[in-house]
């Protein structure tokens, strides 16, 4: 799975979010059902429930670290399990839409396997505050 580039859209009242036309038949390959959480609860992160799967299979076999603590117990913390509905719709955890300011509107990012839904206003701020750097390219080899 290849998801890339930046979407806007809205988290409506009801805390849905439509997932956009160009992630959508991507994402229905690996099915209807999708965990959504979040490491840090700055961003939405929306799994297909597969590679959600295999996130935590590969967890299980690392021995137990605090790291591996910290992951799953954020992760089920702001973590729910979410069905697309007839319209392309996914509600957000209440939890985590308050703690990521996840109210209308929205950029919904593609990350490779997985899509992060931001504050749109985050995004700018986080980009201004944290610039993406020569050494932080030469670091990636890109």
């Amino acid at each position: 799975m290849k998801l890339r580039g930046n979407c806007p859209a809205k988290v409506d009242e009801k805390g849905r979010l439509k997932i956009p036309a160009v992630f959508l038949e991507e994402l229905k390959e690996y099915g209807t059902s999708f965990y959504i959480t979040s490491p840090n609860g700055n961003s939405a992160r929306i799994y297909p429930l597969k590679v959600w799967s295999e996130i935590e299979d590969k967890l299980a076999s690392k021995s137990n670290s605090k790291e591996k603590r910290q992951f799953l117990m954020r992760t089920s913390y702001f973590g729910q399990m979410a069905e697309l509905d007839g319209q392309g719709r996914v509600l957000l955890p209440s939890l985590l839409r308050d703690k990521a300011l996840l109210k209308g509107d929205v950029a919904v990012l593609g990350i490779a396997n997985y899509l992060e839904v931001m504050n749109d206003a985050r995004v700018v701020d986080q980009m201004k505050n944290e610039p993406f750097t020569d050494e932080d390219e030469d670091a990636l080899g890109i």
